[in-house]
């Protein structure tokens, strides 16, 4: 058996043809989510990058592994402690050690290790080529590394390759002589108006239109597709035009890899493939542009679509699930068994009997926080998503919110005060599942609190007072008391 997942960093679901979007974004991850399984409402439970990847891996909740965060204590996994033995109990229950336990030999391209000290994530990898960029690389230097190896060694059996392209991220890099197949093209649904945008030119807080480059506009001449500021409405069109570049970029490359497997006559019923993200973006929503910084809809829901042999094609899983399933259904569809199952404990539930024949492993509803832009705990359940802010990380956020992301998928109706009946269903989902979480922690502390304590989300640190400064003689001057207000003791 040969299994190929390709880990696309910020791909945001809705951006994607086979997830609705109006645009031919992702024809070849199109083509491989018809002849699998595509999951519709699959989530990442901890936002954004490094705490994603951590609950993908362990398939455990950050607040049962300690990283929901980009810094701080909250930024490493928590140490086992007396019981670790030789080898410790989450390395040797991870993802990808569950190919290696099968008898695969598994490689993977990616520097998210790197970038984020989280070496970790490598448990299981035979091999890890890292090309030395912290994610600062494109999909066009990773991919011909990629066919090297498989030119080597692909011929051979029993492998599982991990390929992570980063093209959709901030900043947005498509190389300088990408021709843009959506410039002079209208958004699929133009929902940023002129109206809207010149709110959006009034937004308090980091990353919005003023400041794409989080605190300020500064860009980088290694980056001239990528501006430190939208002016225009033209401006945040065009931008929009740049992430799904990205995206589209992405799919071409996986459409190489995919070409050579086929060419090869190794795109066949015993390959399996893995298309999945760790978050998507902001794009507008909020006010915000370019960044993964709440615990919202376009943030936290991901794609995910396998394409396993034996298993059904062309199908939809309608319920909700999180990546921290993967793990366990990878374990049931390998054979594994769990390492000291007796102390460590998947939160994840598999889903491969819906693979198999479309049982509804689902939930009722999916928990996501976020701490590392704000502190931000949400619930996804029916059509709706309803998020509790503790720290809005110095955006002027109400202290709960409530959206039908059915019928306003860009959450611009806060339905909070007008369905308090809704927002107290939320706010109990939230605190019964917290509840859950605590009781089977081997810790008394939730590391949302962690991060509260130790001075609020990392990416917000020291910025406040200089990003008073910046406001000081705008027409946002009015923010300055807003902020000194909501913010006071922290900064």
């Amino acid at each position: 058996m040969r299994v190929i997942m390709f880990d696309i960093d910020t791909l945001r679901a809705d951006h994607m043809g086979c997830y609705g979007y109006g645009r031919n974004t992702t024809p070849v991850m199109d083509g491989i989510a018809a002849e699998g399984v595509r999951f519709d409402r699959y989530y990442c439970p901890n936002a954004p990058c490094l705490p994603s990847r951590a609950s993908m891996v362990s398939g455990q909740y950050g607040i049962h592994n300690g990283i929901v965060g980009h810094g701080g204590s909250a930024a490493d996994m928590r140490l086992q402690g007396r019981s670790r033995s030789f080898t410790d109990d989450m390395s040797e229950n991870s993802l990808f050690m569950q190919f290696r336990r099968a008898g695969m030999h598994t490689v993977s391209f990616s520097t998210f290790a790197e970038r984020h000290s989280a070496w970790w994530f490598n448990a299981g990898f035979n091999e890890c080529h890292n090309l030395g960029e912290r994610g600062a690389e494109t999909a066009g230097e990773v991919t011909p590394r990629v066919l090297e190896w498989l030119e080597k060694n692909g011929r051979k059996d029993n492998w599982m390759m991990h390929v992570h392209y980063w093209d959709p991220h901030t900043p947005y890099r498509t190389p300088a002589d990408y021709e843009s197949p959506f410039a002079g093209t209208p958004l699929p649904d133009g929902w940023i108006t002129e109206e809207i945008f010149r709110e959006h030119l009034l937004h308090i807080g980091p990353h919005g239109a003023n400041e794409i480059n989080m605190w300020n506009d500064d860009s980088s001449e290694r980056w001239p597709k990528h501006p430190g500021r939208l002016s225009s409405l033209e401006d945040a069109e065009r931008f929009i035009n740049q992430y799904d570049d990205g995206v589209r970029y992405t799919d071409d490359n996986i459409g190489r890899i995919i070409g050579w497997l086929k060419e090869n006559g190794l795109y066949d019923d015993e390959l399996a493939v893995i298309i999945t993200a760790d978050h998507g973006e902001d794009l507008g929503e909020f006010g915000v542009y370019a960044e993964h910084g709440m615990a919202d809809e376009p943030v936290s829901r991901i794609p995910l679509i396998i394409r396993w042999p034996g298993m059904r094609k062309g199908a939809v899983a309608e319920g909700f699930h999180d990546n921290t399933d993967l793990a366990p259904t990878m374990q049931e569809l390998l054979g594994t068994s769990m390492f000291r199952g007796d102390r460590y404990q998947y939160d994840g539930v598999s889903f491969a009997r819906t693979l198999r024949d479309g049982t509804d492993c689902s939930r009722p509803c999916a928990v996501l926080t976020q701490c590392a832009h704000v502190c931000q705990r949400s619930v996804r359940f029916d059509d709706y998503i309803y998020i509790r802010t503790i720290h809005g990380g110095y955006h002027l956020l109400p202290d709960e919110m409530l959206f039908n992301v059915k019928e306003d998928p860009h959450e611009q109706h806060d339905l909070a005060a007008k369905r308090p009946e809704l927002c107290a269903r939320g706010a109990k989902l939230i605190l019964d599942w917290t509840d859950s979480m605590m009781k089977t922690s081997h810790y008394d502390t939730d590391p949302m609190w962690t991060v509260m304590r130790e001075g609020g989300p990392e990416h917000c640190r020291g910025e406040l007072e200089t990003y008073k400064r910046r406001l000081k003689g705008t027409p946002r001057e009015y923010g300055i008391r807003l902020l000194e207000e909501k913010y006071k003791g922290f900064d």
